[in-house]
């Protein structure tokens, strides 16, 4: 021991204002000191490492690198020890007293910001360099005791209770390493029960390549699943972590392992489910990835890897090139997430791409799960909508109205010589639009049309409007310019002639009279076959495809104004010109005009109060009953 006396050092302001702000503002997650104690731990032991290929002469150069954990009921005390490179007295000033000096000052100035940012204090710690302070949200005081791996140096303490003050002086220790012993708060005293401690390594150190003793036995893992070379990884070993990771019962749908090295070192492992809704039992309680570094975990929910669209993933990535307790420019992380972000996304699309390819049968399994998150990608993420757009199947008028078996790539295959748009149609669901009028004209040309019965499909047309040089058009759309189509049959009986002009305009006039402005304009159809009328979007209506979603989001929702197009072959409409020539007052003449409005509204998912109709329709089915009297 040297004969120097021990000595009282100040903090410096910026220390002082952290060590305040962690004993009195962060108790949210007060486990996370121990995190921090144990990455530090194991920076000292892979230093050690390094120093042991390099150096010759090393004080205790058998000891077992490892780090050891024991916790004192009686003495209220927990102490971390490894065997690492350890520190000397000029060490201890450097790195317990100043080292966080920029990195506190990010940390400040960011904890100012967290409000805006929305970010949780404890996922700062680490970041910027201040982990070894977290101790001091559960300590009334910490003594670091250590000693250089170099054996010329002798053993130093290092003494606080978190105030304004610390102390340094000599001290006994023949072993190189650090051991830090905290004396708990009474507040803190969870933190000596075994079971606790266990479960706090398993979560955020369970990786750390050194071993982790706790009360004597083993408490880590060590051997990190992603870090190990993929061909070496057998499937049941992914279901297995994707278990411990997620507590689902099922295997996950796809696994996909990832290394690379430029331009930034990461590893990750990602896990797609096999069903989108986690269960009851799930661990997850929000989306993200696991975010490591250096195998240790330093946040649970990371969002800024995968674009919203991708939650559904689970997983972990690690990097060595976001370092735990390195003070470094917020702006070097964030550039380094993104780069991982956009290799793992490409990695991702591009299983899901070989996937749909290869194992069309397994793709249909995710699309049924997963597939209105692509479409929701299509809509917010525009620079991945071209990609995207070959992922997405569809109903579709010649499809058997189960399976979504449609790519657009086949959609285009099909197209008639004389097509020269893509068509769809959006809908309330699979069912009613069979009965759709719009189709009317498309069944006559053999043309297919797309169905989107989704609330979400709306969304995505913002985005998706042409694939391979042709456009997607809505088949409401009033500017639609379709070749001649033979007439279809009605009822079995061939179509009746079309009504007269005069006859005609006295249809038309009393569909402008019954119905006024909810209509932009009555006219004569060129497109229907089957159906007496439809309405269309008039054209320059940018917004129509979202009119559905309006109707269930918005209170004050209004009938959008519509073109009313009528079928003068149809006879509904040739008995109704009948009925207004026999006698123009009759009552049931408008009320069948209310109704075929409104039964147009229904078909195009408009209508905002179905139930209005029952009236109506109770109305006309006693008249029906008594003019066949």
């Amino acid at each position: 021991m040297t004969d120097t006396p021990n000595t009282t050092y100040t903090f410096q302001a910026e220390i002082q204002q952290l060590l305040h702000i962690l004993v009195h503002s962060l108790y949210t997650e007060r486990d996370i000191f121990l995190r921090e104690l144990i990455s530090n731990a194991s920076d000292a032991l892979n230093r050690m490492q390094f120093e042991m290929l390099t150096q010759e002469n090393i004080l205790d150069p058998d000891a077992e690198l490892a780090i050891h954990i024991a916790a004192d009921k009686d003495a209220k005390t927990l102490t971390i020890t490894d065997t690492g490179v350890g520190l000397n007295r000029e060490e201890m000033i450097h790195n317990l007293g100043t080292i966080a000096q920029s990195g506190a000052a990010q940390f400040l100035r960011r904890m100012a910001d967290q409000a805006a940012d929305k970010v949780p204090a404890t996922d700062l710690i680490g970041q910027f360099g201040v982990g070894f302070y977290s101790v001091f949200m559960v300590a009334e005081k910490v003594t670091v005791t250590s000693r250089s791996f170099r054996p010329d140096d002798t053993a130093w303490a290092w003494t606080s209770d978190g105030g304004t003050t610390y102390t340094i002086e000599p001290a006994e220790q023949e072993t190189r390493g650090t051991t830090i012993t905290v004396y708990l708060t009474e507040e803190a005293g969870e933190f000596l029960d075994p079971f606790r401690l266990r479960n706090i390594i398993k979560k955020h150190s369970d990786f750390i390549a050194f071993p982790i003793t706790l009360d004597g036995e083993i408490a880590n893992q060590q051997t990190a699943i992603w870090r190990r070379p993929a061909r070496e990884v057998e499937a049941d070993d992914y279901a297995a972590f994707y278990r411990q990771l997620t507590l689902d019962f099922n295997d996950p749908l796809v696994h996909l392992h990832v290394v690379a090295d430029a331009p930034v070192q990461f590893y990750s492992v990602l896990f797609i489910p096999e069903k989108a809704d986690r269960g009851l039992f799930s661990l997850r309680t929000d989306h993200g990835l696991k975010l490591y570094a250096r195998k240790v975990l330093i946040q649970e929910y990371n969002k800024d890897f995968l674009p919203n669209y991708l939650r559904f993933v689970d997983g972990v990535v690690d990097s060595e090139d976001l370092p735990l307790n390195v003070a470094r420019e917020s702006i070097q992380a964030t550039r380094a997430i993104k780069r991982i972000g956009v290799s793992l996304k490409g990695k991702l699309l591009g299983e899901l791409e070989r996937i749909a390819e290869e194992e069309p049968e397994r793709y249909a399994a995710f699309w049924d799960e997963f597939g209105g998150f692509l479409k929701e990608g299509i809509a917010t993420e525009s620079g991945d909508a071209a990609r995207l757009a070959k992922l997405l199947r569809f109903h579709s008028s010649v499809s058997d109205g189960k399976t979504p078996t449609v790519t657009l790539d086949d959609y285009v295959a099909r197209m008639k010589d004389d097509q020269e748009h893509i068509y769809y149609i959006l809908a309330s669901d699979l069912v009613s639009v069979r009965h759709s009028p719009h189709l009317d004209s498309f069944r006559a040309l053999d043309y297919e049309v797309l169905i989107l019965p989704d609330t979400v499909d709306s969304f995505m047309l913002i985005n998706l409007t042409e694939y391979e040089g042709r456009s997607l058009r809505n088949v409401d759309d009033a500017s639609l310019d379709l070749p001649d189509a033979p007439d279809a049959e009605t009822d079995g009986e061939d179509t009746p002639v079309p009504l007269d002009e005069k006859t005609f305009d006295r249809v038309r006039a009393r569909f402008v009279d019954v119905l006024g402005q909810r209509v932009t304009e009555v006219r004569e159809s060129h497109m229907l076959k089957a159906h007496p009328v439809r309405l269309v979007a008039p054209e320059g209506e940018a917004d129509r495809n979202m009119q559905r979603v309006r109707r269930m989001i918005e209170q004050d929702y209004a009938v959008p104004r519509r073109i009313l197009e009528i079928n003068r072959r149809h006879p509904i409409i040739h008995d109704l010109a009948a009925w207004l020539a026999d006698d123009s007052g009759a009552p049931v003449i408008n009320q069948v005009v209310e109704q075929l409005y409104d039964s147009a509204l229904l078909l195009d998912g408009l209508h905002p109060n179905p139930a209005d109709m029952v009236g109506r329709i109770q109305s006309l089915m006693e008249q029906a009953i008594r003019r066949g009297e």
